[in-house]
C-alpha cells in the first residue's frame, strides 16, 4: 500500500453523549434468508478455487475450505430443516419448502465443486506432473506396490462386518469414511446375508505418496479408499463382491447441555462429546456409481429422505485433499511466503510495561506478528513484579505456547485466573483438557456465566510498581490462538489506560464471582448494554441526519443477522445516514433496495486471509467514534454471549485502523463482492487485468517493506 487512505474526516477524541429522540419507524424491509446467505458466502470462497491466477495448490486448498464449511453447515444448521421435512410440520422458519430449497442449493454447490475438481484442477495437476492414480491407471509394478502397502499398513486394521440378525447395522460415526458391500454366495455358515460394512481407519493417511514410478513419471499419489477398493474381494474369501460404494454420513453435532440441570458442566460436556459422533443423520454422501439398491438401503438405515443423498464424482470427502497440499509443498504452486513483521509500534527487547506507559499499541494481524502478544505475556510471566494474570480462553488450539506460559506463571507463584469457555463449538475437548491442566497446577479456572458463552478476548496483568498496583491489558477482536493468528485478520490492542484496565478487571471479577457488574467507564459488555448502546448510536445518527447533518456509519464484521440492529440501520439509512457494511459471511440485511435501503451498501471481502476483525465507526459532523469488538452483529453475540467492545481514543491509532481496516476494504476492487438489491453478490470489477487495489495484498506489501521492519 503506497498511499494512506482515509475518510477525509477530522480527528477528535470528543464524543456526543446525549440521548436523542428515535427517528420515525422505517419502511418495512424483507430480510434475506440466513442459511441461503451462508451458502452464498461459500460460493464466494469457491470462486477463489476457480481463478487461474491463484496458485494451483491454493486453489485446491480453497476447494477443501468450502467442503469443510459445508460439513460444518450440515452439522450445525441442517437438522431443523430436515426435521420439518420429515414431520411435515412447520417450526418457525423451518418447513418442507425450506428443506427443499436448501437442498437444491447444496446439491448445486456440490456439483460445482466436483466439476471444478475433475475438469479443471486434476488436469492442471497433471500438467505439473502431479497425479492421483486410480487402480485402472496403475502399472503392474505400481499394483504390486499398492498390494504390499495394503497388506502391511491397511489390512491389519480392517474388520469387515457382515450384517445379520446378530450383527445389525453398525454405529457409523459422523463423517467417517466407510464402504458398503453387496455380496453374492453364502457365508461360512451357509447363510445368504448379502450386506457388509467396512470402516476405513481414520488413523491412516487418506493419500499416500507412491514411490513405484513405472512408466508414469512425476509426483504420484494413491488414495487410501482406492487401495481398499482394489482389494475388497480379499476381505471376503469365498464370496463375490457384486456391488460396492464408499459412503459418509454427516450428523447433527451441535452440543446441547442444560447448564441449569447439571452439577458439573465439564463432566456433562465430556459425556456429550462421546455422543456427538452419533447424533441425528442429516446428509449421506455416496460414490456416483452407487447402485439404487445400496443407496436406498443406506437412506433407510439413516432415516433420511432422497434429497439428503449426495452422489459425488470423486473422493467422498474432499476436505482430506488438503493432505496433497502438504505432501507436494511446491513453493511455485503456493502463495508467496508471508512473514509478518514484528509489530511496528513495538521494539523487540523493550519492556512492554515501559512502552505502554507512553501510550496504547495496536497490532494488525497477520500483517504484523502475533509474537507481540506472546512476548507481552512472556514478559509478564518472567517479571517478578507481576503478581497476577487474568485471561479469557475461547479457542486456543490443542498445542498452545500461550497456555504453557500460563502454567509457568503458576509455577512462579503468580495468581493466575483463567476464564475458559468450555462450549466453544468443536473446541470443547481441547478447552476441557487445558482447563484440567491449569487446575492441576493451581490456577483458578472458572467457566463464565451459566447460559452464556464467554467470547470476549482479554488478558490483564497486575504489576507492583513501588507502592502502586498498575494494570496492563490486552484486548483483541480474535482468539488467543497462535496458529489462526497467522491466517485471520484481527486487531490486538495493548493498553495501560487506568479506566479501561479497571473495566477489564471488573469484568473478570464479574465472570468469576457472578456478582453485580459495576458501571463501566469505556467497555461495552454484552449481554448487558452492547446491543442497546449500538442501537442508541445508530438512532442518534439517524436523528442528526434527519436534521441535515452529515453522518456516516462504517462497520466491519463477520456476520450481520441481529434483527434489532438491522432495523436500526434501515431506519438510519432512510433518515439519510450513509452506511457501509463490510460483512464477510452471512448478511440478512438487503442493500440498495430502492426506497428502502438506498443509503446502505454491503460488501464482502474474501481474500488470502480470513477476514475476522470487528470494527465499528460512527460519525456526526466532525465528531467520530471508533470501536473494536469481539462481537459480530448477531443475536447470539448480543444477548447470549459475554462480548466486549472498546473505544479507540488514541488519534493516530484510530486513523490507522480507519485506513487499514475500513477504507482499504471500501476501495478493494480485487477481492470484494457487493450485495445487489436482488440479494445476490457481484464481484467488483470481476475479470479485470489484476491491476486493481486488493486490501490484503496492499497490507502485505506495506508491512513487508524492509525499512518498515527495521523501525
Amino acid at each position: 500500500m503506497t498511499t494512506v487512505l482515509n475518510l477525509n474526516l477530522p480527528l477528535t477524541t470528543h464524543v456526543t453523549r446525549q440521548v436523542l429522540p428515535k427517528p420515525s419507524p422505517a419502511k418495512p424491509v424483507q430480510f434475506l434468508d440466513r442459511d441461503h446467505s451462508i451458502m452464498a458466502f461459500n460460493e464466494r470462497v469457491l470462486d477463489w478455487a476457480k481463478r487461474p491466477e491463484v496458485p494451483l495448490l491454493e486453489r485446491l486448498r480453497y476447494l477443501c475450505i468450502v467442503s469443510s464449511n459445508l460439513d460444518e453447515f450440515f452439522e450445525v444448521r441442517a437438522a431443523p430443516h430436515l426435521t420439518a421435512a420429515q414431520t411435515s410440520e412447520q417450526k418457525g422458519l423451518y418447513t418442507v419448502e425450506s428443506f427443499e430449497a436448501l437442498s437444491a442449493l447444496a446439491h448445486e454447490m456440490v456439483a460445482r465443486q466436483y466439476s471444478l475438481y475433475n475438469d479443471n484442477l486434476l488436469p492442471e495437476f497433471e500438467k505439473h506432473g502431479i497425479r492421483i492414480l486410480s487402480h485402472g491407471e496403475r502399472t503392474a509394478e505400481q499394483r504390486r506396490w499398492v498390494k504390499a502397502y495394503f497388506e502391511r499398513e491397511v489390512r491389519p486394521l480392517l474388520i469387515p462386518v457382515g450384517l445379520d440378525p446378530s450383527h445389525p447395522f453398525p454405529q457409523v460415526a459422523n463423517k467417517s469414511l466407510n464402504f458398503i458391500v453387496r455380496l453374492s454366495g453364502h457365508d461360512a455358515f451357509g447363510r445368504e446375508n448379502e450386506i457388509a460394512i467396512v470402516k476405513v481407519p481414520r488413523v491412516l493417511p487418506r493419500f499416500i505418496h507412491m514411490t513405484a514410478k513405472g512408466t508414469i513419471k512425476g509426483t504420484l499419489f494413491v488414495s487410501l479408499s482406492s487401495v481398499i477398493r482394489a482389494h475388497l474381494d480379499e476381505l471376503f474369501p469365498g464370496r463375490m463382491v457384486s456391488e460396492f460404494s464408499q459412503f459418509r454420513v454427516t450428523r447433527h453435532s451441535d452440543l446441547a447441555v442444560d447448564e441449569d440441570d447439571v452439577r458439573n458442566l465439564r463432566t456433562a460436556l465430556r459425556l456429550g462429546l462421546e455422543q456427538r459422533h452419533y447424533g441425528q443423520a442429516v446428509r449421506l454422501e455416496v460414490s456416483s456409481g452407487c447402485s439404487e439398491y445400496l443407496s436406498a438401503f443406506l437412506l433407510k438405515q439413516f432415516n433420511l429422505p432422497a434429497l439428503a443423498l449426495y452422489r459425488v464424482q470423486g473422493p467422498v470427502n474432499l476436505v482430506r485433499l488438503t493432505q496433497i497440499v502438504d505432501l507436494v509443498n511446491d513453493p511455485k504452486l503456493l502463495f508467496p511466503a508471508h512473514r509478518p513483521c514484528y509489530p511496528l509500534q513495538l521494539v523487540q527487547g523493550q519492556s512492554f510495561f515501559e512502552r505502554l506507559k507512553q501510550g496504547d499499541v495496536s497490532i494488525h494481524q497477520p500483517f504484523e506478528s502475533f509474537d507481540g502478544v506472546l512476548d507481552f505475556l512472556r514478559e509478564a510471566v518472567n517479571d517478578p513484579q507481576v503478581l497476577a494474570i487474568k485471561q479469557t480462553i475461547y479457542r486456543t488450539g490443542s498445542d498452545s505456547e500461550l497456555m504453557l506460559l500460563l502454567r509457568e506463571a503458576v509455577r512462579r507463584g503468580k495468581e493466575v485466573t483463567v476464564v475458559v469457555e468450555l462450549k466453544a463449538r468443536f473446541d470443547e475437548e481441547a478447552n476441557i483438557n487445558w482447563a484440567e491442566m491449569l487446575e492441576s497446577v493451581g490456577a483458578q479456572v472458572v467457566y463464565g456465566v451459566v447460559g452464556l458463552k464467554t467470547h470476549a478476548k482479554m488478558l490483564l496483568v497486575t504489576r507492583r510498581e513501588g507502592r502502586n498496583m498498575v494494570r496492563y491489558g490486552h484486548l483483541s477482536t480474535g482468539n488467543y490462538n497462535p496458529r489462526t493468528a497467522r491466517l485471520y485478520t484481527d486487531v490486538s490492542y495493548l493498553t495501560a489506560a487506568p479506566k479501561l484496565t479497571l473495566d477489564m478487571d471488573n469484568v473478570f471479577v464479574h465472570l468469576a464471582s457472578q456478582s453485580r457488574l459495576p458501571k463501566l467507564h469505556h467497555l461495552l459488555l454484552a449481554p448487558f448494554q452492547l446491543q442497546r448502546r449500538l442501537i442508541e448510536k445508530i438512532n442518534a445518527l439517524a436523528d442528526a441526519a434527519a436534521k441535515g447533518k452529515p453522518t456516516r456509519i462504517v462497520a466491519k464484521m463477520n456476520a450481520l443477522t441481529d434483527e434489532d440492529l438491522m432495523l436500526a440501520l434501515v431506519k438510519a439509512g432512510q433518515c439519510g445516514v450513509k452506511i457501509d457494511l463490510i460483512v464477510r459471511g452471512a448478511c440478512m440485511l438487503p442493500a440498495q433496495v430502492p426506497g428502502m435501503t438506498d443509503n446502505i451498501r454491503v460488501r464482502s471481502v474474501i481474500g488470502r486471509f480470513l477476514e475476522h476483525s470487528r470494527v465499528f465507526y460512527f460519525r456526526c459532523d466532525a465528531l467520530e467514534e471508533l470501536y473494536l469488538s469481539s462481537a459480530d452483529w448477531m443475536n447470539r453475540n448480543m444477548l447470549r454471549r459475554i462480548e466486549l467492545a472498546w473505544p479507540v481514543t488514541d488519534t493516530k491509532i484510530r486513523q490507522r485502523i480507519i485506513d487499514e481496516c475500513l477504507v482499504a476494504y471500501l476501495h478493494d476492487d480485487v477481492d470484494a463482492w457487493d450485495l445487489q438489491s436482488n440479494g445476490h453478490y457481484t464481484r467488483v470489477n470481476a475479470g479485470h487485468s489484476g491491476k486493481g487495489h486488493g486490501a490484503q495484498a496492499a497490507l502485505i506489501a506495506r508491512y513487508a517493506l524492509p525499512e518498515r521492519r527495521k523501525k
